[in-house]
């Protein structure tokens, strides 16, 4: 097959909504390695237990299993949108995404471990903060921002309310830390008893300014 046939199948119309499925599932294993590698090589070399070849197990699957996981709820998304569009005469529904969403999110992110409930509280702040009365003008952008060239233009939370939504969530947070520590993300106790526990004791200038005890 010549790459003059190739190009004329992938840029053929027809094809389309099949091929960004394929496109799809390649950005989301993209993204996911770029999220999580470096995310798990930071926390390794923070928290990680064990030796070197331990840790670096440790790294490769959390990163394998962000990118896969990523790559098939992208792909199985886009299927489900597709299906959905066919049977409705090729028109698109309100519901559609959310119904997508929903089966996609229980088969890929509904196992319960460590990444996928990253995944999943990361996705739930977004949702809760979009509740945020929003400001009246967009984000500012460079013209190389991926933004700049959207249709719709993404407004910033209202200042005011920011703050109040801000000041809650850290109260909320650190009262959870120290009364209900047991229902906080593992990554995230592990950050905040670096900063807020190990902190609080030493027992030498090397144990002061070097490691903890």
């Amino acid at each position: 097959m010549s790459l003059a046939l190739i190009n004329e199948i992938i840029t053929n119309p027809v094809y389309h909504d099949y091929l960004a499925i394929l496109k799809g599932a390649r950005n989301g294993f993209v993204y996911g390695v770029k999220v999580r590698f470096p995310h798990a090589l930071v926390m390794s070399i923070l928290f990680g237990r064990g030796d070197w070849q331990t840790r670096v197990r440790m790294i490769y699957r959390a990163t394998r299993q962000h990118a896969f996981n990523l790559a098939k709820f992208v792909s199985l998304y886009k299927t489900i949108l597709l299906i959905q569009k066919k049977l409705n005469g090729g028109k698109e529904r309100d519901s559609d995404t959310f119904i997508a969403g929903l089966i996609g999110g229980y088969f890929v992110f509904g196992d319960r471990n460590a990444v996928n409930e990253q995944i999943v509280l990361y996705v739930v702040s977004r949702v809760v903060a979009s509740f945020i009365p929003r400001a009246t003008s967009p984000y500012n952008t460079s013209p190389q921002s991926a933004l700049a060239g959207s249709a719709v233009k993404p407004l910033p939370p209202d200042s005011k309310y920011f703050t109040i939504f801000a000041a809650v969530s850290w109260g909320a947070v650190m009262w959870l830390f120290r009364h209900r520590g047991e229902t906080i993300q593992p990554g995230m106790f592990n950050s905040m008893k670096y900063l807020y526990r190990d902190s609080e004791t030493w027992k030498d200038l090397k144990t002061l300014f070097w490691h903890n005890t």
